[in-house]
Order: C-alpha cells, then sequence, then structure tokens
C-alpha cells in the first residue's frame, strides 16, 4: 500500500463528517444499536424478498427497485419501516430475481444519496447498485465437493502474490482470458518457446498459496470502459463482499463475475494451490459518498479529537474497527469469503490501523471454520492512527496476535536497501551493517540468543512469537521489483551481477524460518522497467513477459530448486520458535557482508543430520571455518541440485562471489 496510491477524495469532506449525535439519540458512538445475527441486508426467495438495512440514525429509509444495474430510474420506491437494534425492514412479495435496488437514508431531513448498502453480494456493472440473485445458481459444477488442498503446518507454506493483468494479458502468456479470473484457469498454456504459462507454471514452480491483489469489487476501473485497459492495483474499495468486475468477461451480469471467480479458486485447488485474498478493510476509495457514509454517517470511520476525519491510510480515512458494528462486520466478510468462495487466506492492507482485539477475534472465527487458513498482513499504517500503538496490530504486537503473521521489513532492507530510497543498496551491493537483521530473518523474528537486536535496523527485540509469524520477502507488488530494485541500487552491476545476486536474495528468503513470499515474475526475472508504484501504470510497465522464462531459465530452474529444497527439508521450516532457538546456529564469519548458519542434528527429523548455508555478497571469493567432516554441495555457484553438485570437506569453506553455499551431512 502506497501513501500516494489513490486519489485522495475523502479529504475534502472530511470538514463535513460531524461526530455529532442524531437528534439527541445517541451521545456517542459507543452509544449506537449493534446489530445481532446476520449483517445480510438482502434475502431472497421466489415467493418474497426480505431487506434489513441498519442505519440507526434514519429518520426515513426508502428502498428503490429498478430493472437494470444502472441508467433509468427506479420503478418502485418501498418505504421501510423502523425495527429493533437500529435496522429498517421491508418485504417485497412477488419474485425480484434479476431486479436491482439501492437504499436511500434520511438523516435530518436531508437524503444521504443511493447506495446498494454496506453489505451487498452481487451488484450490476461499476456497482452503484445491488443486485437480487440466486447464489446457489452462481456455483460451477462440483462445487460442493471443492476442497482446500491440505496443508500441515504455516511452516510449509510459500506464496506467490500475483495481480490478474499482470499475470496473463501480456501477448506471449498464450493464455486466452487475458486480466480475467478465468486466466487461471486455463491449462496447456504455453510461452513461443514452448515452456508453461499460466496455471501449469505455477504447479511446476512448487508454491502453495497464490495471493491474488484486491479482487473484491474496487472504485478505480470503470467497468464500462475496459477496451480502455485502465489499470489498478485495487487498493480502492467499493463493495467489500463482490468480486471485481473489470476481471470477468461480462461486468453487466451480476452472476458471472461471481461464478468466474468461483472457478478460478476451484481450478487453483484442483492444481493443489490455495488461494490467498487481499482484504483492504482499513478505508474506502472515498468518504462522503461511501456506502459506509450514506448508510450511518461518521460511525465506520475515526475522527480526530476536532471532528475531522482521521486518515492513518493517507486515502482521505481511515476506519473504526475499535466500534462493535465495523468489527462484526469485518469477520463477517471474512467469513463470507471463506464460505461463500473458499477462500484458504486472508493478506491485510495497512493491518496496522486495525485494533488487536479485532484480529484476534478474526482469527478465531476463521479457525473455527478451519485452523490452517493464513492470516498476515502490513504491521504499520502511514500515519499514526487515533488510537494507542500497544493495542494496534502493528508488527511490535504481533506477538500479541498468536496465529497472525506480518511481513518483515527488517529482512527485506537489509538485503536490498531502505524503502524510501530506490538509489540506496544494502547486503546485495556489498555495504556492511545487514548483517544483524538478516540473521533476524533467518531466525524469523523470534528470539534467538545469537542475534543483537541493538543491531537490528527497525526492531530492537523481536516480535514473532512463532516463526510463521513472520513474512520473509524482499520485494512485492508495492514498490521497485528486485531485477529494478538491484539495477538502480547497484551501480554499474552487470546482468551476470544480476543474476547472482537475485539468486542471493531469494536464498536467503527461500531458506528463512520465516514464511516465504515472492512477487510474481521474479522467478523469470520481471521488471517494471525502473517504475516504483506502478498502481497506475500501463500493462507495458506491469505485465510479466513470459518470454522472459525462456530467457532466463536458468534462474526459473533456481527458484524452483530452491523451492523443493524447501518442501523437502523441513530443517528449513521448522515452524516453532524452541526448535529454532534449539537446532539455528550462527556461524562465526570474519568481516562484514557475509552470513553463515547451520541447521543441526537432524533440525525437524530432517534426514540430513547438519546443513550449513551461506551467502557471501562480497564481489570476492569468502572462507570461513565450518565443522570437520565431509558435505554433500547442493547449492553454489548459481545451481541448485538436492542430488548433489560436488563433495567438500571441512573445517574450511570457500564461496564464490555474490552467491550463496547449501552443504550438509
Amino acid at each position: 500500500m502506497k501513501l500516494n496510491d489513490l486519489v485522495i477524495i475523502g479529504v475534502a469532506a472530511a470538514t463535513v463528517v460531524s461526530c455529532a449525535p442524531a437528534k439527541n439519540e445517541y451521545t456517542s458512538f459507543e452509544l449506537y444499536p449493534v446489530r445481532s445475527g446476520s449483517l445480510t441486508e438482502m434475502e431472497y426467495a421466489p415467493e418474497a424478498t426480505q431487506f434489513t438495512l441498519w442505519a440507526p440514525t434514519a429518520d426515513e429509509v426508502r428502498l428503490m427497485l429498478y430493472e437494470a444495474g444502472e441508467g433509468g430510474h427506479a420503478y418502485e420506491t418501498v418505504s421501510m419501516e423502523r425495527a429493533e437494534e437500529g435496522t429498517w425492514k421491508t418485504k417485497v412479495e412477488k419474485d425480484l430475481k434479476g431486479k436491482f435496488y439501492t437504499f436511500n437514508v434520511k438523516i435530518d431531513g436531508k437524503w444521504q444519496g443511493d447506495t446498494p448498502g454496506i453489505n451487498a453480494k452481487a451488484v450490476g456493472v461499476n456497482g452503484k447498485r445491488a443486485a437480487i440473485i440466486d447464489l446457489r445458481e452462481t456455483d460451477p459444477e462440483g462445487w460442493a465437493e471443492d476442497k482446500r488442498p491440505p496443508l500441515a503446518s504455516p511452516a510449509d507454506i510459500i506464496i506467490y502474490e500475483v495481480h490478474h493483468r499482470d499475470f496473463s494479458v501480456h501477448p506471449s502468456s498464450g493464455i486466452e482470458h487475458k486480466g480475467k479470473f478465468l486466466a487461471m484457469t486455463e491449462t496447456g498454456t504455453k510461452n513461443p518457446g514452448g515452456m508453461a504459462t499460466g496455471i501449469d507454471h505455477l504447479k511446476e514452480l512448487g508454491v502453495t498459496h497464490v495471493h491474488i491483489l484486491p479482487s473484491y469489487d474496487y472504485a478505480s476501473v470503470d467497468e464500462t470502459r475496459l477496451d480502455e485497459n485502465k489499470y489498478n492495483w485495487g487498493y480502492d474499495p467499493l463493495n467489500y463482499n463482490v468480486p471485481e468486475g473489470s476481471y470477468s468477461i461480462d461486468p453487466y451480469r451480476p452472476e458471472v463475475r461471481i461464478r468466474e471467480f468461483k472457478q478460478m479458486v476451484q481450478a487453483l485447488h484442483k492444481a493443489g494451490i490455495r488461494v490467498v485474498l487481499d482484504v483492504v478493510y482499513n478505508h474506502t476509495f472515498n468518504t462522503a459518498e461511501s456506502n459506509f457514509e450514506r448508510t450511518v454517517p461518521g460511525y465506520f470511520y475515526r475522527q480526530r479529537p476536532d471532528g475531522t476525519l482521521a486518515d492513518a491510510s493517507a486515502c482521505g480515512n481511515e476506519t473504526a474497527s475499535n466500534r462493535p458494528m465495523m468489527r462484526k462486520y469485518m469477520i463477517e466478510s471474512v467469513l463470507y469469503w471463506i464460505n461463500e468462495y473458499h477462500i484458504d487466506g486472508f493478506r491485510f492492507d495497512l493491518m496496522g490501523i486495525h485494533d488487536i482485539e479485532t484480529m484476534n477475534e478474526i482469527r478465531k472465527a476463521a479457525s473455527a471454520i478451519d485452523p490452517t487458513i493464513f492470516i498476515y498482513g502490513e504491521g504499520w499504517a502511514a500515519s499514526a492512527p487515533q488510537m494507542p500503538e500497544d493495542s494496534l496490530a502493528m508488527k511490535a504486537n504481533t506477538y500479541k496476535m498468536p496465529g497472525i503473521a506480518a511481513f518483515s521489513d527488517e529482512m527485506r532492507d537489509a538485503l536490498r536497501g531502505p524503502f524510501n530510497n530506490n538509489e540506496q543498496g544494502a547486503f546485495l551491493a556489498g555495504l556492511p551493517g545487514g548483517e544483524e537483521s538478516i540473521k533476524f530473518g533467518i531466525a524469523g523474528a523470534v528470539k534467538h540468543p545469537q542475534i543483537n537486536n541493538d543491531s537490528v535496523n527497525y526492531s530492537k527485540a523481536p516480535w514473532a512469537g512463532q516463526p510463521t509469524q513472520m513474512i520473509s520477502y524482499v520485494s512485492c507488488h508495492d514498490d521497485m521489483c528486485l531485477v529494478d530494485r538491484l539495477k538502480a541500487s547497484v551501480p554499474g552491476i552487470t546482468p551476470e551481477e544480476l543474476v547472482r545476486l537475485d539468486k542471493l536474495a531469494q536464498t536467503a528468503v527461500f531458506t528463512s524460518q520465516g514464511v516465504p513470499f515472492i512477487y510474481a515474475g521474479e522467478e523469470v526475472m520481471r521488471d517494471k522497467k525502473g517504475v516504483h508504484n506502478s498502481y497506475q501504470s500501463p500493462d507495458s510497465i506491469n505485465a510479466i513477459d513470459w518470454d522472459r522464462k525462456t530467457l532466463n531459465a536458468d534462474a526459473f530452474a533456481y527458484y524452483k530448486g530452491l523451492i523443493q529444497l524447501r518442501r523437502n527439508h523441513p530443517a528449513f521450516r521448522l515452524g516453532d520458535a524452541e526448535l529454532v532457538r534449539k537446532h539455528l546456529e550462527f556461524l562465526p564469519v570474519e568481516g562484514t557482508n557475509l552470513v553463515a548458519y547451520r541447521l543441526k542434528d537432524h533440525a525437524g527429523g530432517d534426514t540430513w543430520k547438519d546443513i550449513i548455508v551461506v551467502l557471501n555478497a562480497r564481489r570476492e571469493s569468502a572462507s570461513l571455518s565450518v565443522p570437520e567432516g565431509k558435505y554433500t554441495v547442493v547449492c553454489q555457484n548459481g545451481l541448485v541440485n538436492e542430488k548433489g553438485l560436488a563433495t567438500v570437506y571441512g573445517p574450511s569453506l570457500t564461496v564464490a562471489p555474490q552467491s550463496a553455499m547449501i552443504i550438509y551431512q
């Protein structure tokens, strides 16, 4: 998430949003009634449809019925009746399937404007009107039998972060449904060189989880003008519980996007891959016109002491997860994606804006369905939220949120340089000082007796209770990709150096005790032509050129080999802090830009007794002492082969420049 990701529409509205109670009914947001049961707003049956809207400060609420998802006027307006717990209700006793609806709420004599409600499950084009459909009719064949692939431990997870357009839109992808949900259902697709692309590529690579960038209905792409190929990452929420229309082959028909999303999940599950949804509950695209604000003004957002909108998201507003109905909304939304769409995990954007209690409640609710559902997020905010820091889901508080992980910018920036300066290098550029922060990441951000936390870049104390609470990565969508970063931060880098350092960086990621995470296309050495914040750059910047898989077959083989090594050897994914402290031992080295460690005594029940990993970022060979004995080399000079590349003998070891070495006994 970037400070300048979105057009900041909500800021202008900050002065008009007031904390004033409605007609003295409620003197504070804390006193608003909480709706019990489900927050469903529309329950369809052929004989009658029930509508329920939570709008406790309303004087009057109208339901408008439409023939189409856009254009034309309401063919019927129905007055809703005030009911219990701040709700308004009405029942329309006819078959409304195929119709569309909005609500309009009147407060203090002013109509707030049409909204599909806060909880629409189906919408028309561009998400302005909710749709009345039978959700069971959107289930693809065999959906009831769809099962999430097995997962023994969160330590086994390998995440691949992808944007739908990036993945399939390039002509070299060989994919028919370019930029669509259905792109991830196509098998047998190849690049011009005959190498697998699409879902077959993911299977070949060996990842366990595909993290799809925001795929709920977002605001910045006009679904009626898809021929313009407007691009956005999607961190601008409109309707939280409906798939995005621009990724569908027909955004005008509400059932199509829902079915296609399910087909995508089903296809990935059949391929043995789980699906993570990127969720952005921390802010909305705009404020005054948002579904939240048009329903219950002020309630769903935090305010500063002067009554203006708080803005820890730097997108114009910050939501109030600590208020009971927002918390309930978030929990119910997550459960809806799990139950209706079979989603296997969630990545929370700017998770540090949410409070710890809400995140723990979400974890608890997800675990009640399936404890293997993975939850992680960005453990920070764009600026300080309107809550005490010790109550927020910040990275430093991760240990207070068991079963929830956070991204480690310590390891990321120690490897490649700080987020806020693209030209500044670090370990990979041959600059000293990042070694302790890399060790912090190798250990999975847990307490380890050999790590001097005073020398770690951002965290002077471990923040993960378990290593599976740390996401290990070197780049993601929201930044320069690794190839661009290396070009920008290593002066005079040669093509050969670029490949060596790229491989070295990912060796640290894939041998870390944290959960490894890569940005789609890194494995074929994608670039984004140097663009750091490509959230609305064209396909020419963002698309993965699948010809690169042929050109960089060597890099792809290395990534694939590292993933296979990790999946085959439990020593690299111990999943338990005590086991990490017991089996992970950092080896002494002379000088800087060298990190070495041993996984000893059949760590995690591994068949290999001792494994040594060395990361050498120097431009010359490095020597170090290792325990005596005969070792088999499985990674050396940019090659990975589990069956063995060579034999070496301790007590001394020499590692080639700008490369990693992995040996075992």
